[in-house]
């Protein structure tokens, strides 16, 4: 019986003579970016293959073949609708002749069988069929016992991917090691030809992972335009050493850009990505990763280092570390750093208005400890301004060290009153400003009831904050000070049910009344210092919290009454149809504690009308909104709202607007629109209303055959707050079932389209 064809397993075809951006390439699984650390094997890269037709070799598929079981332990079947046996051990075969075992089947015009020594001769109208493809060839010989086959003439069809070529002759020369001569490989459909790689030999070595291919050559409508000598590459989905894919594009302010990274697999537990990147405008840079994982620690560390940006005229870097190890006594530590060596990094090699326009970057290393009802931890944290123009005294304050521990647990049986502490040890470190210490602790006692259509949850506690500064806030003012405030909080509400038909269809919807009042006295708070306090944002959530402001150094006063009312509509299903809220605060007192000293105190009986909605009016329709109304001041402060509709199948179409008073008004669209069955068109634009300009917009085309996918993207963004604009260029170009060449398009699309498929 013939072993089955080695090397025509999915992986070895789709990567025999896969397209190599020099020799030693590596899977297309972005090495290090997508195969886990750890992990053996890398997941397999998915490709839409809707547009391809269905393969000819499909034709004389059999199903229900065997899928599992041992191949060498199973006997051989001889079977033909004539036979004839010269001797008792040669049999000859004509007229639908099949040679199976478990698995494979050999079907043939002719074939002849020698029972002693297990060799075999098929000829004519070669079909040949095991678990994971089928070949046709003009003839094929071997043995069973040893497996040993030859195929002249071949064409195959993997059955688990779309790979399909031929060969000129296949030679199997034992178990794990094959040899090809005159090998082709596509995931095109066998008569359009898109793409095609061609090999004039080829070794595997399956019990390495390996195959070996030499005189490579990928043809583009029959037209070469890659050629290579030689080329290692895996045959499976394990992790192999090699180089990536390239990328190539523009950037405007470091100019055209190429890059080719190499993955170094050193072993399961490590591996490491080495990426040579040339910008025309400044340089050579080299960017680098390393990751780890042990028993006790996993990390990644990225190092980019640019020895001499021309433009700059000096050495530039960025640095980033993530750590997280497992210690004795169920301590873990995690370190996150990051780090530039200047504050122009992000503007000239950000590649997004997100990333360029990056002002902080924070770094934390903290030892924690956490059991099912208390958690603590000690570490720093520390902070490095990149933005252009902004002072180094505009960084956040260190904080060298910070201790917290926070705990929580019932009183008795659980479900019955319950008692809990946060608490936390800081010291301010920043070296243009003066610092100090500060210790924030709040014991409190709650007790949460709860029934099928109702809750009940009233809390009472203590705040106390100490500090201890190196010199008053104020002159004459203390070096101690602190302040205690006791804080009462409760938070109820009800969930009623019922049933409703509207527009043909049944929904159940629910009416969901909450209550929150909340009291804290008021403290004089002008001889606290500002470490890391600043007002919080005002949205719907603000109106059940027991504090307006972030940090410590500054506790809100109140004697207010949040009310509360949500609807939502639930389909059969129990897919959520439509959310609607809406609240407010009333104030019984005024607010007296503001952010600095002598600040206004705010004396409104209500807070902002806070609204959310979200409707999904079909399948294809959705609507988002959220709306801010001051009563005070009969002014909107905050209004967004978001229309998406689907179209077309896979076509999607956004609008947003973004508007908040004094700061921002906002307007963009994004799209995908398919133009029949291969192309699309994308595109994005977001327009400052405040400042009567475009801040990013984006414009593209795709092109989706059966095998073949080509983007092509232009951008143009605002970089910097200074409103100055970047331009980029993006080009890919993907061969479906090898990988993707030049930057990641499809990457940004889906971040920048929302629901881009």
């Amino acid at each position: 019986m013939p072993r089955r064809m080695k090397p025509l397993t999915p992986r070895a075809l789709a990567f025999a003579i896969a397209l190599a951006a020099a020799p030693g390439m590596a899977a297309a699984q972005s090495g290090a970016n997508v195969c886990p650390l750890g992990a053996f094997t890398c997941p397999v890269v998915k490709n839409d293959f809707a547009l391809c037709k269905k393969n000819d070799l499909l034709d004389f598929y059999v199903p229900g073949l065997p899928t599992e079981g041992d191949r060498a332990a199973s006997p051989s079947e001889v079977n033909g609708d004539t036979f004839s046996s010269p001797d008792s051990n040669l049999f000859h075969l004509s007229g639908h002749t099949s040679l199976q075992r478990l698995d494979q089947l050999l079907r043939a015009d002719d074939l002849a069988y020698n029972v002693d020594t297990t060799a075999y001769d098929a000829e004519g109208h070669i079909r040949y069929q095991e678990r994971g493809m089928l070949f046709s060839a003009d003839s094929m010989k071997g043995t069973t016992d040893p497996e040993y086959g030859v195929a002249d003439n071949v064409q195959y069809q993997l059955l688990s991917s779309r790979g399909n070529g031929t060969a000129a002759q296949a030679i199997v020369l034992d178990q794990d090691h094959s040899k090809f001569h005159g090998v082709t490989y596509s995931t095109c459909d066998i008569d359009r030809r898109v793409w095609e790689i061609r090999a004039k030999s080829m070794t595997m070595d399956e019990d390495k992972g390996r195959g070996y291919a030499r005189d490579v050559t990928m043809r583009l409508k029959g037209v070469p335009f890659l050629w290579l000598p030689w080329m290692s590459f895996p045959i499976d989905n394990q992790r192999q050493s090699g180089f990536l894919y390239p990328s190539f594009g523009k950037r405007g302010r470091a100019g055209f850009m190429v890059s080719i990274p190499y993955y170094w697999n050193i072993a399961p537990n490590y591996d490491a990505t080495f990426t040579p990147t040339w910008y025309a405008d400044r340089g050579g840079m080299l960017d680098s990763q390393f990751r780890w994982l042990t028993t006790t620690s996993r990390g990644v560390l990225n190092l980019d280092y640019m020895p001499h940006d021309k433009q700059a005229g000096r050495n530039r870097g960025y640095l980033t570390l993530s750590n997280q190890t497992t210690l004795p006594w169920d301590l873990r530590w995690n370190t996150s750093i990051a780090h530039a060596t200047d504050k122009e990094w992000f503007q000239d090699f950000g590649q997004n208005l997100t990333t360029s326009t990056v002002t902080l970057l924070g770094s934390s290393s903290y030892v924690t400890k956490s059991t099912d009802w208390w958690n603590a931890g000690i570490g720093a944290d520390w902070y490095q301004i990149v933005t252009p123009g902004l002072s180094d005294r505009a960084a956040p304050y260190r904080r060298l060290p910070r201790l917290y521990f926070n705990a929580e647990r019932p009183i008795g049986r659980p479900g019955g009153p319950e008692w809990g502490i946060n608490a936390q040890a800081v010291r301010f470190v920043q070296p243009e400003k003066i610092g100090g210490e500060r210790f924030d602790f709040y014991p409190y006692l709650a007790w949460p009831l709860q029934g099928a259509a109702w809750f009940l949850r009233p809390e009472v506690g203590v705040r106390y904050t100490g500090y201890n500064l190196p010199q008053p806030v104020a002159p004459g003012g203390p070096t101690h000070p602190s302040r205690t405030t006791p804080i009462f909080d409760v938070d109820a509400g009800l969930i009623f049910e019922r049933d409703v038909h509207l527009f043909g269809s049944d929904y159940t919807q629910t009416l969901e009344p909450r209550v929150y009042y909340l009291r804290v006295p008021y403290r004089n708070q002008n001889d606290i210092p500002l470490f890391d306090t600043q007002p919080l944002t005002f949205d719907f959530w603000q109106l059940f919290t027991t504090n307006s402001f972030s940090g410590a150094d500054r506790q809100m006063n109140a004697n207010d009454l949040s009310l509360a009312l949500t609807t939502r509509f639930l389909d059969q299903d129990g897919v959520e149809k439509l959310s609607a809220s809406i609240g407010q605060i009333r104030y019984f007192d005024p607010q007296k504690v503001t952010l600095y000293p002598g600040g206004k105190a705010v004396d409104y009986s209500g807070s902002n009308y806070v609204a959310n909605l979200t409707i999904a009016l079909s399948d294809n329709w959705r609507l988002t909104g959220s709306q801010q109304w001051n009563p005070n001041t009969d002014e909107t402060d905050v209004s967004t709202v978001g229309l998406q509709r689907r179209l077309w199948g896979d076509g999607i179409v956004n609008f947003d607007y973004r508007y908040r008073r004094n700061l921002l008004e906002q307007a963009s669209m994004s799209a995908e629109i398919p133009v029949g069955a291969a192309w699309k068109l994308v595109g994005g634009y977001t327009y400052s209303l405040r400042d009567k300009r475009a801040i990013d917009a984006f414009a593209g085309i795709e092109w989706d055959s059966c095998c073949t996918a080509i983007r092509v993207l232009s951008r143009r963004y605002v970089y910097d707050y200074r409103g100055d604009s970047n331009n980029a260029i993006m080009f890919e170009i993907q061969f479906k079932g090898v990988g993707s060449y030049g930057q990641k398009a499809g990457s940004f699309l889906q971040n920048a389209i929302l629901g881009y498929q």
